[in-house]
């Protein structure tokens, strides 16, 4: 068994996306072999891309499972082009529409009804309902990715969120009519208020992220998926923030399988608000010394002009502090492959340096 993972170079201007392609099985059988897993698909130009891409390297037409971690443009748009042009067997995304029991009560204005709810939420939600159409239209099987839910052959398993969490998310999303709680009024004023630069200088070890950073409520709907091949963990988080992550880091203590992390996504292209020190130790380990390695990687799917904001530095040097080796696409195409054969044309990737200053939003 092997694998190869495909960041896609998302993101050619200021804009970071996600779209990444998963294959594993018997790298040197045949299609039937083998899975292939597609987690996002980018801006609405990025879908061709990603079917060209399959074409090209994986030599098929079809893909066993399509996940949207959750329905920001940067994340589901090209979604549309690759369920129309190629074999889709089967799609993991939330329909917060339907999880609309009993939310009216959340809000101040006393006209909302749950109904109301729901269709503002189809309104909103635009891209996530017509994908949903889309795909019952053409037979596709759809689940929703919560906690626990796993394919046929147990490879593939959501670790987050919860039905109850995501649930007690869905108050908080954009454009969703103003709540009892001030929140997401105070989170988005937070989010404004670091806009000037600064130059930094680093120590080793020591981590410049917070763990009370917050990112907002549908960043942390993120479908956050685990796949397990050969015992190595790979762990894949979508745009999910600290208390998101957190709870994925309560299954992955539950769980009894002995895989070990090989593979981890850095969350939401690198930012500082979907990380701190506590969680990171939880799902890799404490920072070690300076030239101490551990056998894990990390990426950060990040725009060609995406700096200094994706992804921060600080962030990169405190997975960097645990003795991960860092990778950033900037809008490039990065492989990683175990047991796989080498791709033609690929070349390796020196990984991140540790950034002793740098310049960022302070």
């Amino acid at each position: 068994m092997g694998y190869e993972i495909d960041f896609m170079g998302i993101g050619q201007g200021s804009q970071s996306g996600d779209a990444i392609l998963v294959r594993f099985g018997n790298m040197q059988g045949l299609r039937n072999e083998q899975t292939i897993v597609l987690i996002d698909g980018g801006f609405k130009d990025d879908g061709q891309r990603i079917v060209d891409h399959i074409r090209l390297h994986y030599q098929t037409n079809a893909i066993d499972l399509v996940i949207s971690t959750h329905p920001d443009q940067d994340h589901i748009n090209g979604l549309e082009t690759v369920i129309n042009s190629m074999e889709v067997k089967e799609l993991w995304m939330h329909l917060p529409w339907e999880h609309n029991q009993g939310l009216a009560g959340k809000f101040h204005d006393g006209r909302i009804t749950d109904n109301s709810i729901s269709e503002t939420l189809k309104v909103t939600l635009n891209k996530a309902h017509e994908l949903y159409t889309q795909a019952k239209s053409k037979g596709i099987k759809v689940q929703e990715p919560f906690t626990d839910l796993t394919d046929v052959m147990d490879n593939v398993k959501i670790l987050g969120p919860s039905l109850e969490y995501y649930e007690g998310l869905i108050p908080e999303f954009d454009g969703m009519p103003e709540t009892k709680s001030v929140s997401a009024i105070v989170e988005n004023a937070f989010f404004t208020a670091l806009t000037s630069i600064k130059q930094f200088f680093a120590n080793w070890g020591d981590d410049k992220i917070q763990d009370d950073s917050s990112t907002s409520a549908k960043n942390n709907s993120s479908a956050i998926t685990q796949i397990i091949i050969d015992g190595r963990r790979l762990i894949f988080t979508g745009d999910a923030g600290i208390d998101a992550l957190e709870h994925a880091a309560d299954q992955l203590d539950k769980c009894f399988h002995p895989a070990e992390i090989r593979f981890i996504q850095i969350p939401h292209h690198g930012s500082r608000r979907n990380i701190g020190p506590s969680v990171l130790n939880r799902l890799i380990g404490p920072p070690v010394a300076a030239g101490v390695t551990r056998p894990i990687l990390a990426i950060a799917s990040t725009a060609k002009q995406g700096e200094p904001k994706h992804p921060r530095k600080d962030v990169l040097n405190a997975f960097t502090h645990r003795g991960t080796k860092v990778l950033v696409t900037r809008g490039v195409g990065i492989r990683h492959h175990y047991n796989a054969p080498i791709r033609s044309g690929w070349t390796f990737l020196e990984p991140e340096p540790y950034h002793w200053e740098y310049e960022d939003e302070g």
